[in-house]
């Protein structure tokens, strides 16, 4: 009987966990403190849903993390130094890295998990953030910390990089609306977030500031299905939620205050991830939106 009423006892407390796990806006950890990097960022999902993050335990790695433990290894260790920012997934399934120390963005093949460079320029300043549309296009950031200044790139499935804006501030999160119409590009130092139409060249004009800040800094951004889009406020530890008319809709706190970038994912893509550098780790919260996915 005592057996029976300890698991009675048991199962409703993990009921009990489970459903408040599900309180939207929420912020808990996924993983423990101190398994990454400083450097933490760039989470992403691949097309069979498991999570993949940079500098998994020292720089120079990506990490593929259990959401569901939270435990983790060592997927690749990038060569010649490499550090990666970012991570998307093409068309084919590739995983594409912004490089910021090689000025590269690379490309893994995730069956053999062999490492090539796919595009190079020597006229980036270090590859920061970046997006894809479903063209395979990437749009990437490209900050210069120093001078306080960035460019926007475009890049196209052949490895060929084109230059959208060299005259921005400091780049850093870059994301596109759900329909890939408006292209979203703010500036860490700045606080500044602007934003673009996209042609169906995947060209960008008509730039126009969508929304200012006067303290704290940005870092990585996403966009939900509604359009809504969700930005790390670097320093104060909360993702701003902005609607798609530039009104702020709501605020969400974390455990951390340096959030470097998030993702969407989960079985109904409404469970945000988020890394924090300053914990080294990554937390979690439900939104009652899903993400736009790309």
């Amino acid at each position: 009987m005592k057996r029976l009423i300890t698991a009675l006892l048991t199962l409703s407390a993990t009921v009990a966990l489970g459903q408040e796990a599900q309180i939207p806006y929420v912020a808990r950890d996924l993983t423990k403190e101190n398994m990454f990097s400083t450097n933490i960022e760039g989470p992403n999902f691949d097309a069979r849903g498991q999570l993949f993050v940079v500098n998994f335990k020292r720089d120079g790695t990506v990490g593929l993390i259990s959401t569901v433990t939270g435990r983790g290894n060592v997927f690749v260790t990038l060569p010649d130094s490499s550090i990666a920012n970012s991570i998307v997934f093409d068309k084919s399934g590739n995983m594409l890295l912004a490089d910021f120390i090689g000025h590269n963005i690379l490309k893994v093949n995730m069956k053999t998990r062999n490492i090539s460079v796919f595009c190079h320029s020597d006229r980036f300043n270090q590859p920061n953030d970046f997006c894809i549309n479903g063209k395979g296009q990437l749009f990437a950031s490209d900050p210069n910390w120093k001078a306080g200044t960035g460019q926007i790139w475009r890049i196209d499935p052949d490895g060929t990089p084109t230059l959208l804006d060299g005259n921005m501030g400091t780049t850093n999160g870059i994301c596109l609306s759900p329909d890939e119409k408006t292209l979203y590009v703010n500036e860490s130092v700045q606080r500044k977030i602007w934003q673009f139409d996209v042609s169906a060249e995947g060209n960008i004009s008509n730039k126009r500031l969508f929304a200012e800040f006067p303290d704290f800094g940005f870092d990585g951004m996403k966009t939900d299905r509604e359009g809504n889009l969700y930005v790390t406020r670097y320093g104060k530890g909360t993702i701003v939620m902005i609607t798609p008319e530039g009104e702020i809709y709501r605020e969400i706190p974390l455990k951390g205050k340096s959030c470097s970038n998030l993702v969407f994912g989960g079985h109904d893509g409404r469970t945000v991830y988020v890394t924090l550098q300053d914990r080294k780790c990554m937390e979690y919260f439900r939104a009652e939106i899903p993400g736009k996915g790309l």
